[in-house]
């Protein structure tokens, strides 16, 4: 084997290295990509479809806070039907009992 042979092949696989770095680098290049046409069309309409969707969850929150506060103003209404019930209820009770006794006190003076 001669010397020269050696060094080709050593030049050859030099070759082969820097092709296979080349290929490798290749491959991560980015690769150039056509633009859709219609992309923007697709992004307005995606973007028109959320905001519908938002907007109808807006008003589906905004019915529930409705639904809430009125039943919570006639949770209050009906409390304080009954505590003004019971007031009275309570002033029925005294009342009687007042009578009562001033019959009884009635009663004793005679």
């Amino acid at each position: 084997m001669k010397y020269e042979d050696v060094g080709r092949k050593y030049e050859d696989r030099q070759k082969a290295s820097a092709a296979a770095k080349k290929a490798m680098l290749e491959r991560l290049k980015p690769k150039p990509h056509i633009m859709d046409p219609d992309l923007e069309a697709r992004k307005a309409a995606a973007a028109a479809e959320l905001e519908a969707v938002r907007a109808a969850r807006n008003a589906e929150r905004a019915a529930k806070r409705a639904a809430a506060a009125e039943a919570e103003r006639l949770r209050l209404e009906d409390e304080a039907i009954t505590q003004e019930a019971r007031e009275l209820d309570l002033r029925a009770r005294q009342k009687e009992a007042r009578d009562l006794r001033y019959a009884a006190r009635k009663q004793n003076r005679k």
